[in-house]
């Protein structure tokens, strides 16, 4: 990255460094209140998708960030995080170690485009307070007590992925038929003969094409969160992407990728690969499917490099350390909280004697 000069975004007012306040969607000074907005083109319409090329990842024209970065490295957790190099980090965002090392100049793809941050680090917290009291199997003191939270603005690096899929299958299927069957049994020491329906299979092939075009396939580019975690969040609008603009940046950190833009498109080929099964299953219908084969070529390879906006939060209970996020665009929460052993107990003992309960009415005998 080869930036003679970082780039800040100093106050009118008092020349301070202003930074994005997700309330107005603009630049905000921290000190006298003073707001500007953030330049968007008027000619800007959608992000730009990039052709596939794996070495994208070493082309140096697309790693002009706009405001020259430096890479934050934690010695505790091995975490890499990006902020402007003027701006210093006391703790690591992910285990709030107070030790981050500088570690130089970034080598990462610039993001496309972008979801500001909407959702404030005040009303994060407040939905977290919300969400931990709607918990099942939680302490009651632990819904009643106020927890204070670290809370770290992130934008987090993923991938988008389209491509267009042209598939052909072939497969074996089975129908269900029925044909009643006279059996013979003893009761009471006599031998009575009876029908029964008897279920069997017909299987005949079938073949065809399926053709669908995947839009947006989304993939976490970073590896150092909690995958049960961050995989929760479905739920941003990617038709609210912006630009990027380094002003969005100006008082976050954003996450330097970890994924490689080829192991990306792996995971989201696997995804694809997944999907099409499900859909050419369903098309085939049947009762019971076998031998199943899909061979599928993939046209129109595109990508994008998008952040998204994360509260990572970690907070202490009892002296065990938890992890919470909160979608910056939407407030949705995916987070652990501690259990309580004595009620998660009684409802699987409650359970228990449900089950007992009703095998005992349906075996008591009929009297009618």
């Amino acid at each position: 990255m080869t930036v003679e000069t970082p780039i800040r975004f100093p106050c009118p007012g008092c020349g301070a460094q202003m930074v994005f306040d997700a309330d107005s969607q603009q630049l905000k000074c921290s000190y006298c209140g003073n707001t500007a907005p953030i330049d968007v083109p008027e000619d800007y319409e959608e992000p730009v998708e990039h052709d596939l090329d794996f070495a994208d990842e070493s082309d140096e024209s697309l790693r002009d960030w706009g405001t020259e970065q430096q890479v934050i490295k934690c010695e505790n957790c091995g975490a890499e995080m990006l902020i402007p190099v003027l701006q210093t980090a006391a703790m690591c965002a992910f285990c709030g170690s107070p030790k981050v090392l500088s570690q130089g100049s970034d080598d990462s793809i610039r993001p496309e485009s972008l979801i500001p941050f909407h959702i404030t680090k005040e009303k994060a917290v407040e939905l977290f307070l919300k969400w931990k009291r709607k918990r099942w199997f939680v302490p009651n003191a632990f819904k009643k007590q106020h927890i204070n939270s670290n809370v770290t603005g992130i934008y987090v690096p993923f991938w988008t992925f389209d491509a267009q899929t042209d598939s052909d299958y072939s497969a074996e299927v089975g129908i269900y038929h029925y044909r009643t069957e006279t059996r013979t049994r003893t009761v009471d020491g006599k031998t009575e003969t009876y029908t029964e329906q008897v279920r069997y299979t017909v299987w005949h092939s079938t073949s065809g094409s399926y053709s669908l075009f995947y839009n947006d396939v989304l993939i976490p580019a970073s590896s150092l969160h909690d995958s049960k975690l961050i995989r929760k969040f479905d739920d941003f609008d990617l038709n609210d992407l912006s630009p990027y603009k380094p002003e969005y940046l100006s008082g976050y950190i954003a996450e330097r990728y970890n994924v490689s833009l080829r192991d990306g498109w792996d995971e989201a080929e696997t995804q694809i690969d997944s999907d099409l099964e499900s859909r050419i299953r369903s098309k085939i219908g049947g009762d019971e499917i076998r031998n199943l084969r899909i061979c599928t070529d993939y046209y129109d390879k595109t990508y994008k490099h998008v952040l998204l906006p994360l509260w990572n939060a970690t907070y202490t209970y009892r002296n065990k350390t938890y992890q919470y996020m909160v979608n910056g665009e939407t407030g949705s929460i995916s987070g652990k909280v501690p259990r309580s052993a004595w009620k998660i107990t009684f409802f699987t003992l409650f359970c228990i004697l449900i089950v007992i309960g009703l095998i005992w009415y349906f075996n008591q005998p009929s009297y009618s």
